[in-house]
């Protein structure tokens, strides 16, 4: 199964924000084992700039990268997601390329908090609790 995962998924385990944290981490835990996870290379360079921002320095923002992309499979966007996700009617653009990046990659779902933002994607949105109940029952590593 492939999974588009949202950007504010993966910052909220590097955020350690709660109450979403203990999910999102059992989702990115699932991939690259039972699931391939997919991110878009335009969100490692937004991942960057926060990493850089929450004081980490080059270095280390960079190994929260690797470690990431250890475990996720970086999509590239195409000429055509640009002009697909212009087209649509998502309001949010970058929303927008991830979602069409993902439909091109065969995605099944997109992983997010913000379902709302997603309502027009070309591929269904799941919260990360809601993945985790759908498909693997309890959710794994929750308690």
């Amino acid at each position: 199964m492939n999974i588009v995962i949202d950007t504010n998924v993966i910052l909220d385990v590097l955020t350690g924000r709660e109450p979403y944290c203990e999910s999102s981490a059992a989702v990115l835990k699932l991939c690259g084992t039972q699931t391939t996870g997919l991110i878009s290379a335009t969100q490692t360079t937004d991942l960057f700039y926060l990493l850089r921002r929450e004081g980490k320095g080059a270095v280390d923002a960079k190994a929260v990268l690797q470690q990431l992309i250890d475990h996720l499979k970086v999509i590239d966007a195409t000429e055509s997601d640009v002009k697909n996700a212009l087209a649509s009617s998502m309001n949010d653009y970058e929303d927008a390329l991830l979602a069409f990046g993902g439909k091109r990659h065969r995605a099944d779902y997109l992983v997010t908090r913000n379902g709302k933002d997603f309502l027009n994607s070309p591929v269904s949105a799941l919260s990360p609790q809601a993945f985790l109940e759908q498909f693997f029952g309890d959710s794994p590593g929750i308690k």
